[in-house]
């Protein structure tokens, strides 16, 4: 805004310098002033360069960080992916290894139930023997009468 208000007072100067006759003097105190404006509007220049320098940098850093940030969240949804897979695996074999262990189980409490079977017959068969013993040895033979 003060650049465009010292042009305004240039030019006026410039008009009231082709109008006067003490035009050297007055050039030179305008020329100063148009020297002096040009050293501020250098200067705004350099500060607004340094300020889109600066935005430009912290631009580059948040996308940077951005696709940094992505990456991580790639990686994370990989390693979940892995990790799931991992625990469907392992949940499969549980499945499978629970399947087994009530199958051995029940294969080993047949087994022993058969055996325990197969020793009551044998029991059964040698108390039925040994009835048929006493039964035979507590016969009393009647001599017959001659």
């Amino acid at each position: 805004m003060a650049a465009f208000r010292d042009m305004e007072e240039l030019c006026q100067g410039l008009l009231s310098l082709l109008s006067a006759n003490h035009a050297a003097a007055q050039q030179r105190r305008l020329l100063g002033r148009y020297g002096q404006m040009m050293e501020r509007l250098l200067e705004a220049q350099d500060g607004a360069e340094q300020q889109l320098r600066e935005i430009l940098n912290t631009e580059k850093d948040v996308a940077q960080s951005l696709l940094d940030a992505k990456e991580q969240a790639c990686q994370g949804v990989a390693e979940l992916q892995q990790i799931e897979a991992k625990l469907q695996k392992a949940s499969e074999e549980d499945t499978h290894l629970k399947a087994n262990l009530i199958q051995g189980s029940l294969t080993a409490c047949f087994t022993q139930l058969t055996r325990e079977l197969e020793d009551l017959k044998e029991i059964e068969a040698d108390l039925e023997k040994r009835e048929k013993e006493v039964d035979e040895d507590t016969t009393v033979t009647i001599p017959a009468a001659m």
